[in-house]
């Protein structure tokens, strides 16, 4: 005789359904379905009635609210005005101010610029141009310029584009072009606001000579930027 115990489920009485785990079920005409469930009651939104009232301000807000744009001005009309008579009375800036940029020399009256371009590859506005040339001390050639194998021949700055920021200073490997406190540079004519070389070169202090002249501090390039020349 087979054994009809295999695979039954002793934890239920013979003849019982099968419970669900999804919970309560209903059985009609032999079929079972998971019960319903009934979601929450959202709260009952207030009425535009209701909201207008309660952004409606009260007795003592709705008196003083015209005034009260006006606390800034009866604020400040009493105090003392400080007035700045500028251009007669000129404030001095700091030390480290970015103004009016300057081309460098050295003591012997060389300029200090080689015409690496630098200064202009680091400038995010695009605002200088420089071509660089070689210097040539040969008999009847355009003579030293600087200490160096070049020297800028052109040297541009648009202050229609300088935004002053002092990438290109920090860019100079000899410390040719550095920025002064000169900030006046309004001007009417736009054409006057790109600076040429002769506008940029620091003047000639006592000791130093007009270029172009050799090399009066020392035989090499060497001699200026490893050396004493500073």
């Amino acid at each position: 005789m087979a054994d009809d115990t295999k695979g039954r489920d002793f934890s239920q009485p013979q003849g019982a359904q099968p419970r669900s785990e999804g919970g309560p079920s209903n059985t009609e005409g032999g079929s079972t379905t998971p019960a319903k469930r009934v979601p929450p009651r959202a709260p009952a939104r207030p009425t535009p009635a209701e909201r207008r009232s309660e952004d409606e301000p009260g007795f003592v807000q709705s008196l003083f609210a015209p005034v009260a744009g006006f606390g800034v001005t009866f604020g400040t009309m009493f105090r003392k005005v400080l007035t700045e008579e500028y251009p007669e009375e000129k404030r001095p800036t700091e030390a480290r101010f970015h103004g009016r940029h300057q081309l460098n020399r050295h003591p012997d009256g060389l300029e200090k610029c080689v015409g690496c371009e630098l200064c202009a590859w680091a400038c995010p506005a695009d605002a200088i141009l420089v071509e660089g040339a070689s210097n040539d001390d040969s008999e009847g050639g355009t003579g030293r310029f600087s200490p160096g194998e070049r020297y800028g021949r052109v040297y541009q700055i648009n202050y229609l584009r300088c935004i002053f920021c002092g990438l290109c200073i920090e860019a100079c490997p000899t410390r040719s072009l550095t920025m002064s406190n000169e900030y006046e540079l309004a001007d009417s004519v736009r054409a006057d606001l790109i600076y040429e070389k002769k506008d940029l070169l620091a003047p000639l202090l006592p000791g130093m000579e007009q270029p172009p002249h050799p090399m009066r501090l020392g035989s090499t390039d060497t001699d200026y930027y490893v050396g004493g020349a500073k």
